[in-house]
């Protein structure tokens, strides 16, 4: 085995085995031959093991010697002597093995590699330590000169990590190194790329990089995770063509598809630990108690139920089906001075109408069949607390009566009784239904619309909520994975896309739905579309913008009404629209109801 032979000035010396392919020599501590004397830059030299011949190369500003003359670099025999900083060294050479032939030492040589790839990055969280790990244990496998780590960064492909023991090649400008076509080449094959001769060769000959560059023997291997490209190894020899052999490409290959487990990895988790810094960021700034959101329509809420909590007026929460409307009533209750009291919950139309009296307001022994014993109803078990009456709108006309007496004298009768029981409860009610047309239609009585709705409080859908989608379903897979042995801890960006895409008919209860689902069933760290079934059928269909802006405007108008209790002159004014506006728009909508032709809209009718 070859020794390099290091005698300082004061007459100290030491052996040095060349035991590497590469021995850099220099002032710094971390050369594999340190001298540490002044006028010894910090990466001096480096010598190369090139099968039986050793080559010594100089970096640039060294001043140093071969056996006396001044060389930038050349061929070492046994006993030549290099002088550099007032130290010399002497190479000697113990009959110098020959390279082992790759079929002989292979498959030990890649398992080492792998073994010391691992040893090296197994609980460092450091990516870039990885995949420098990764490219050295490469170009020690297959004796490139030179080797890069290219990763996709959006829609480009980016040089991560470069490796070149040539000292007159610049890399700070690492991509110009690398050749396009044949990157291109192994992209599209999805299979490692051998090029003999690139200059020669009959495919990339006529390729600029490659003129550019003057590449002889190229070796580029995509890094893959179930088809899906996740980077690639490029490694290289601009001096030697022929250099890498087809043995090479098999041993590159299998190192690749062990090198893409441990950079999908690396990636997954250091995503994730993003993700995790990002979501706790979201979420310091969209959640208020457990309502999560950070939207507009979500931020005015939150300001309308700090002036409310405090208060014991009544509150009517809207919004559509699955939108949350019953978590709004809790936090209003939360946040109250009634805190301490009970929040009691019934849904108005989940109960049968003959029993939905009793359930309200209790019932006495003997009241009816099956009434064996006395009983308190829901607005006693309130008393001191919140009442939520959920999808009020579907409440029978005979019993709003009732619960309009019982808010108004604050007291209640037991079914089969004739006593009054006072209570005090605030009460919150909810619903999907637009109790304004209810009124209209004589399905829901006006007295109690107006006692209920004192302040009223809008749900936006799901569907408008922007980016709430991602920050909704990120936190609820994090509540999720609690309680589930599930390998999903985050979602592809395609995944998003098709979140943000998606219309949500069902909103947050339909989210939390699809996410339970593809977290049981998915064996995948990172969720994608397929996972949560939102195929590109299932997403809204592109409509012409003329469309989509007269059904935006459509929605629009209907919720500022809403949100004015009805009142046209308002939201006109609100909408800087004459009130004429408004009174076609709600003609139109008359007509849609009632199957008859809108009346025609006037040209600019929401410009004037």
């Amino acid at each position: 085995m070859p020794r390099l032979i290091v005698r300082h000035p004061d007459g100290s010396s030491r052996a040095f085995s060349l035991v590497k392919r590469i021995t850099a020599v220099g002032s710094a501590p971390d050369n594999d031959v340190p001298i540490p004397l002044p006028g010894v830059p910090e990466s001096a030299l480096h010598l190369e093991i090139d099968g039986a011949e050793i080559r010594l190369t100089g970096h640039r500003g060294t001043d140093y010697t071969l056996n006396g003359k001044k060389k930038a670099q050349g061929r070492l025999s046994d006993r030549d002597v290099i002088s550099l900083g007032g130290a010399s060294l002497t190479l000697e050479l113990v009959e110098p093995s020959p390279e082992p032939a790759a079929a002989d030492l292979g498959e030990f040589q890649l398992l080492r590699s792998l073994v010391s790839v691992a040893e090296q990055v197994t609980g460092r969280g450091d990516v870039q330590a990885m995949l420098e790990a990764i490219l050295d244990a490469a170009i020690e496998l297959t004796r490139a000169d030179k080797g890069f780590v290219i990763l996709p960064e959006g829609d480009r492909l980016v040089v991560r990590v470069a490796r070149n023991i040539d000292s007159t090649i610049d890399l700070e400008d690492a991509e110009r190194g690398v050749s396009d076509s044949i990157v291109r080449k192994a992209v599209e094959a999805r299979r490692p790329i051998l090029v003999h001769d690139a200059l020669h060769d009959e495919e990339f000959s006529r390729s600029e990089s490659v003129v550019n560059l003057k590449l002889c023997s190229v070796v580029c291997s995509p890094l893959l995770e179930k088809g899906d490209l996740i980077g690639l190894l490029y490694l290289g020899n601009d001096r030697i063509a022929h250099r890498f052999e087809d043995r090479s490409l098999e041993l590159l290959s299998v190192f690749a598809a062990q090198a893409s487990l441990l950079v999908r990895n690396a990636l997954l988790a250091n995503e994730l630990r993003l993700e995790s810094a990002q979501l706790k960021r979201q979420l310091d700034e969209a959640q208020y108690g457990d309502l999560i959101g950070a939207c507009p329509g979500m931020r005015e809420i939150y300001r309308r139920i700090d002036k409310v909590a405090a208060t014991d007026i009544s509150v009517l929460v809207g919004g559509e089906t699955g939108t949350g409307k019953e978590m709004l009533a809790r936090e209003i209750h939360r946040r109250s001075s009634r805190a301490k009291g009970p929040f009691v919950a019934i849904n108005c139309g989940a109960i049968p109408e003959n029993l939905l009296e009793s359930e309200l307001f209790g019932h006495v022994r003997g009241a009816f069949t099956g009434a064996v014993a006395t009983r308190q109803g829901r607005f006693q078990a309130a008393n001191g607390g919140t009442l939520f009456l959920d999808e009020v709108g579907d409440m029978p006309m005979s019993l709003q009566v009732k619960i309009l007496r019982a808010l108004q004298e604050r007291t209640v009768i037991k079914v089969g009784d004739a006593r009054p029981e006072a209570v005090d409860i605030r009460v919150v009610a909810a619903t999907h239904r637009v109790l304004e047309e209810e009124v209209k239609a004589g399905r829901f009585r006006e007295d109690l619309y107006y006692r209920l709705n004192v302040i009223k409080l809008v749900v936006p859908p799901l569907r408008e909520r922007g980016d709430d989608v991602l920050i909704l379903a990120r936190w609820l897979m994090r509540r999720f994975s609690e309680g589930m042995k599930t390998p999903a801890r985050g979602f592809s960006k395609a995944a998003n896309d098709a979140m943000r895409r998606y219309g949500w008919p069902g909103n947050v209860r339909e989210l939390e739905n699809r996410l339970k689902k593809a977290m049981v069933l998915s064996d995948r760290a990172l969720l994608g579309p397929e996972d949560l079934e939102l195929s590109n059928e299932t997403l809204d269909p592109v409509v012409p913008l003329i469309e989509a802006k007269a059904a935006f405007q459509r929605d629009y108008i209907n919720r500022v009404l809403e949100r004015n209790g009805g009142n046209r002159t308002k939201t006109a004014k609100d909408l800087g629209v004459d009130a004429r506006t408004i009174f076609r728009h709600l003609e139109r909508l008359e007509a849609e109801r009632e199957g008859r032709a809108p009346p025609p809209a006037d040209e600019g009718e929401l410009d004037d």
